[in-house]
């Protein structure tokens, strides 16, 4: 095997990101940051609708997929499966979204959108598409697009059982 200094095409690289600070360019860093600020700026609107962060990821994932089993849920909606627990109780209470018996094992129990939770679910959907727009259209000369495309290219990459 090569050592990096001796392999021209690596060297350059290595070369190229001396005295270049760490953190602002590693790729990690730089998507969780970026997904915290747009989040933040499209979380505002979800509290604006009365819902919290975690109600509204449950709202997306059943809009997609409605009875969903709450492992499954968990999974999609990025929380632990005690804390979905609680809020698909919450939610549950408000009208959002009620529980059935699975049809094929009794002992499943999935999570449906109620038609108040459906509704606001497509009223979110919107906005959440509207804010997507606008953040997508600030990066210039249609980047914003091939942004998409790319991480659609990652996430399948490295989510390929989901």
């Amino acid at each position: 095997m090569t050592e990096m200094g001796n392999h021209p095409r690596l060297q350059d690289r290595a070369d190229s990101r001396e005295g270049v600070p760490f953190l602002p360019d590693y790729v990690l860093f730089l998507l969780a940051s970026t997904s915290a600020a747009a989040s933040e700026e499209f979380h505002a609107e979800v509290r604006a609708n009365g819902l919290r962060v975690p109600e509204w990821r449950v709202l997306a994932c059943l809009s997609d997929a409605d009875g969903q089993m709450v492992t499954r849920l968990a999974a999609l909606s990025l929380m632990e499966q005690s804390r979905l627990t609680r809020i698909i109780d919450q939610m549950d209470a408000r009208g959002l979204v009620e529980r059935r018996s699975d049809a094929a094992d009794r002992r499943r129990v999935r999570v449906f959108l109620t038609p108040a939770g459906a509704d606001l679910a497509r009223r979110m959907i919107d906005k959440a598409r509207a804010h997507e727009t606008a953040l997508l259209d600030r990066l210039p000369g249609g980047s914003g697009r091939e942004l998409k495309r790319l991480l659609r290219v990652v996430y399948r990459e490295l989510c390929a059982d989901d």
